[in-house]
């Protein structure tokens, strides 16, 4: 028979296994759409950071507060490692930096034991992530890009109320 020891571990180490479970699942999503940071690592971190949480509690460590902090800030210094700013000012990474920093904070719930909360949270995380490939995100930006404004003064706009203005003359 198991010890309460033995089955609180047990129960942090399903609990990180979820976390990475569901880290794996939003890791697949950024490797869908061309991140170079593979589902692997996602899951890594948010497996990581359910075992450090649930180890924290179940170790009583008085100021739990510090060891979250801790981690948070690890992370992001692992996010800022994925921002890339390239030679033409365009920023790469940045929703894959974030997608990490979101699923760390899935993850401390799950080890905390809000699991249904945890689970909640990654499933928004890939909903967010995996908007731009819905049909209806898609076919919404595909109608904004035919009805883009032209610039004031440009040849187009000058001609064009030319033609208004000859076909006003004309009634």
């Amino acid at each position: 028979m198991l010890s309460d020891f033995d089955l609180s571990f047990l129960t942090i180490f399903w609990r990180s296994l979820l976390a990475a479970l569901l880290g794996f699942a939003v890791g697949w999503e950024r490797w869908a759409s061309g991140s170079p940071v593979r589902a692997r690592v996602i899951s890594l971190v948010a497996m990581t950071a359910a075992a450090l949480t649930g180890l924290s509690i179940k170790m009583a460590v008085p100021d739990l507060s510090r060891i979250l902090a801790g981690l948070l800030t690890g992370i992001g210094f692992i996010g800022a490692g994925i921002v890339i700013h390239n030679d033409t000012g365009e920023v790469h990474g940045l929703m894959t930096a974030a997608a990490l920093w979101a699923m760390t904070v899935v993850a401390i719930a799950i080890g905390a034991g809000f699991i249904l909360f945890g689970a909640l949270l990654a499933l928004s995380v890939y909903v967010i992530l995996a908007w731009d490939d819905w049909p209806f995100a898609t076919r919404f930006r595909q109608r904004r890009s035919t009805q883009k404004v032209k610039p004031a003064g440009s040849q187009e706009q000058v001609e064009e109320q030319g033609m208004h203005q000859t076909d006003r003359q004309e009634e």
